[in-house]
């Protein structure tokens, strides 16, 4: 149409449709004459009853709509044929149109207060489903409300979250594309543009749409357009060609023949009305008399247009005259292609629920015969509160309106597929059904042939998808399909795709490498079967092997001068003492208990307090024999072997008196020890009471300090074996032991804690039977002449 600017001084020019007609669109208007016609010859709707239409062409005009608008609303005699007599004057009860939602939106809006329903065939727009703005409005076609979940749900579908989005800047454009984002948003679907355009903007406008998609990184499409919108676009990215992309096209146009040409658009999908049937309609088509076209301004215009010849000779015209040989049937246009009969069922079946509601006004069945009142007037609002009944199906397709005057949603997927000849033809790959219950109402049921021409799903991501291990963090100033994948912290995981979280193990539960699965901590302890137990363990029995063997050589030689010098009970005591040293650091070992716990520890603290009193006891002997050689010393008597066994016996009863404090008190006990090491569980045995434990070993080094004395004063009396200097080194080591053992045992981690202990009660133990009896035991075995008692007290 054209436009044109008013100056308020003359009256304006009758606004003209121009440009070439859309034979589509013609086609859809006869469907609606093939329809009245097929109900005026019916006997089982409105029989006896003729229905009449006049056909106003809107050219897609908003102004040209709202005036056909106002004729309808005042000229009360609106009849096709004037020629046949009607019973009763002839009013206009509905109208059947608009193709496009902002014509219906500007109709409705100047009908709805007289009460006269609109019925449209291919007005989609939701917004015209609000019933306090639009209530005289019905559609044979779905809201775009349910496409756009349809959409969104076939993007999620195939895992594409980043996207371009282009409208047409239209209602239909504007409403259909925000319904879309809000459902892509909901499943998660980021748009990484969204333009608008229409056929009249400028070329450079069009061209920086075109450049928007080319520079984008989004390989997927989504059209929410207009034909003639389209066509421009589309025009334009052909004369530059970029990467290919993956259209997502609307009902208005992926499945119109003049955007089926753009290569560009090969393996798009989207969703379509469904393909339909009807009978005898092609027949009447293409049965087009010289004096039908004749008849109609219409059919004169198309005729001219598809033949390019005048139906009459004009007076100073050179254009072709028609001959009459022209054949529809060669035409290869819009008008003629019946293979796809969608949007013109939905004329179809606007034209009979009209038929329908005024059938259930004038007509009533009685004694199974239907009886119309030919003369009852009917008046608009009837046939509105009709419409909202109707239920029928014609042809096996169902008719019916919900309370907002739309039809069940039901679509067809379609795929644009390459043919054997190299062009591109629609076929239907799978279909949407609303009315089916959620996870049902989506299904592909063949393969899709997509824009690179293969079977591949194309990747369409802003980010890849973050792998079980990882969380998502999203990138800075970007849309939340923009992220970067991050490792799980230390002790969390996470088990699907694309977490935004990593979740904690459980306390005793430890990730495995790959952070995707909580595992139990394994279990640690100083244990008999590793290397460092079988290395503390066979040194704890060979020293025990060795105190032994050292014992029956001192009980096979218990009669020489060497053994009998130092009181040889105290000597055999201190072997056994020793043994036990030896052994009582495998109950170190092994898994902890509460009753192991308790046993090594007093087992450790009583036997090295019998040694250490066996040493000191020695030592003492030592000194006093050397003070009773002095005149008038009567010393020896104040310390005998009874006394000897007195101060052992002293000793040990204080540390058992310490130990059984201790273990009554607050005993030593298992725990599992979760804080050391996070990647595994260590089994150890707690104090208890750390005074306790401090004091048992508190005690042990009161004993050898004070042991270490006496013997550095006994150490240069006469004597060729003097027992004290033995006594001295192995109290030196034993001191230096146990003091370094303090700092290692605290600042040592786990099982190793043990293993210090152990490596001291061994060393401290290897030290005294060392420096005590290793030299006894040398002379003995090997220097048998310095066993005597001559040798031993130093006389020539």
């Amino acid at each position: 149409m054209n436009t044109v600017k008013h100056n308020y001084i003359s009256l304006p020019e009758p606004l003209e449709c121009t440009g070439s007609m859309d034979t589509r669109e013609l086609r859809i208007s006869r469907a609606m004459a093939f329809a009245i016609d097929e109900i005026n010859n019916s006997s089982d709707i409105l029989p006896g009853i003729t229905l009449g239409y006049q056909i106003h062409d809107t050219c897609a005009s908003v102004p040209l709509a709202v005036q056909v608008a106002l004729q309808f609303t005042n000229d009360p005699q609106l009849l096709s044929d004037n020629s046949k007599v009607c019973s009763r004057t002839g009013s206009m009860l509905a109208i059947i149109g608009d193709s496009g939602s902002t014509e219906c939106i500007s109709i409705s809006r100047i009908v709805a207060p007289f009460h006269i329903p609109l019925v449209s065939h291919f007005a989609t727009c939701a917004c015209l489903s609000d019933k306090t703005q639009y209530p005289t409005f019905f559609r044979t076609i779905p809201s775009d409300h349910f496409q756009a979940e349809a959409l969104a749900k076939l993007v999620k579908h195939f895992g594409w979250t980043w996207i371009g989005a282009i409208r047409s800047n239209s209602d239909y454009g504007n409403n259909g594309m925000a319904s879309f984002l809000r459902a892509a948003h909901k499943e998660g679907i980021c748009v990484e543009y969204s333009e608008s355009f229409n056929l009249n903007d400028p070329p450079s406008k069009i061209q920086q749409v075109a450049d928007v998609i080319r520079r984008s990184t989004a390989m997927v499409v989504v059209s929410f357009t207009a034909t003639g919108d389209l066509r421009f676009l589309l025009e334009e990215l052909t004369r530059n060609p970029s990467t290919p992309r993956q259209w997502i096209g609307s009902e208005a146009w992926v499945t119109d023949p003049e955007v089926q040409r753009f290569r560009i658009c090969a393996g798009a999908i989207g969703f379509a009305i469904p393909q339909s049937i009807i009978p005898g309609f092609r027949e009447y088509i293409m049965d087009l008399s010289p004096a039908k076209v004749a008849a109609s301004y219409l059919l004169t215009k198309f005729w001219e247009g598809a033949f390019n010849c005048k139906l009459e000779k004009q007076a100073g015209s050179v254009d072709k005259v028609c001959d009459g040989t022209e054949d529809l049937q060669k035409l290869q246009i819009p008008y003629t292609d019946t293979s796809q009969l969608r949007v013109t069922n939905m004329v179809y079946k606007a034209v009979y629920a009209i038929a329908h509601a005024m059938h259930n006004i004038v007509c009533k069945k009685i004694n199974s015969i239907v009886q119309c009142d030919r003369f009852i007037k009917i008046e608009p609002v009837q046939v509105l509160d009709q419409l909202k009944r109707v239920n029928f199906s014609r042809n096996g397709y169902h008719v019916s309106f919900d309370a907002n005057g739309d039809p069940v949603a039901f679509y067809e997927l379609i795929n644009w597929q390459k043919n054997g000849n190299g062009g591109l033809e629609f076929v239907t790959v799978g279909h949407y059904d609303e009315s089916l219950s959620a996870g049902q109402k989506f299904t592909i049921k063949r393969e899709i042939s997509w824009t690179n021409g293969g079977t591949q799903v194309p990747m369409s991501v802003c980010s890849d998808s973050c792998p079980p291990g990882t969380r998502k963090v999203l990138q800075k100033g970007k849309p939340v399909c923009c992220y970067d994948c991050v490792p799980c912290a230390e002790g969390e995981i996470s088990n699907t795709s694309d977490s935004s979280d990593c979740s904690s193990c459980h306390k005793e539960f430890w990730p495995n490498a790959e952070k995707t699965l909580c595992l139990p901590k394994p279990v640690e302890f100083l244990s008999f079967h590793e290397v460092l137990g079988i290395i503390l363990t066979s040194f704890s029995v060979g020293g025990a092997c060795l105190t032994i063997v050292t014992a029956i050589v001192f009980f096979h030689h218990r009669y020489t001068p060497i053994v009998r010098a130092n009181n040889s009970e105290l000597s055999f005591l201190l072997l056994f003492s020793l043994t036990l040293c030896f052994l009582c650091s495998l109950t170190f070992m092994g898994r902890p208990s509460d009753w192991s716990c308790m046993l090594r520890h007093t087992a450790f603290g009583i036997t090295f307090v019998l040694c250490i009193s066996c040493v000191l006891g020695k030592t003492i002997v030592v000194l006093m024999a050397f003070k009773a050689t002095l005149p008038g010393s009567n010393i020896a008597k104040w310390f005998g072997p009874t006394q000897q066994r007195m101060t052992v016996v002293s000793f040990t009863f204080v540390q058992v008196l310490i130990c059984i404090i201790w273990l009554v008190l607050k005993p030593p006990f298992s725990i599992r020890n979760l804080t050391t090491y996070n990647e595994k569980i260590i089994l150890e045995c707690a104090l208890g009471s750390a005074i306790g434990f401090w004091a048992v070993l508190g005690y042990i080094g009161l004993l050898a300090v004070f042991c270490f004395v006496l013997a550095v004063l006994a150490r240069k009396l006469p004597d060729n074996f003097n027992e004290a200097k033995l006594i001295t080194f192995s109290m030196l080591i034993f001191c230096a032991v146990w003091i370094a053992f303090i700092p290692a045992y605290i600042s040592s981690p786990g099982k190793f804690t043990v293993a210090v202990e152990i490596f001291a009660i061994l060393s401290s133990s290897f030290g005294l039977i060392i420096c005590i009896f290793v030299p006894k035991c040398f002379i003995i075995l090997f220097r048998p002449e310095k066993n005597t008692k001559k040798n031993l007290m130093g006389k020539k």
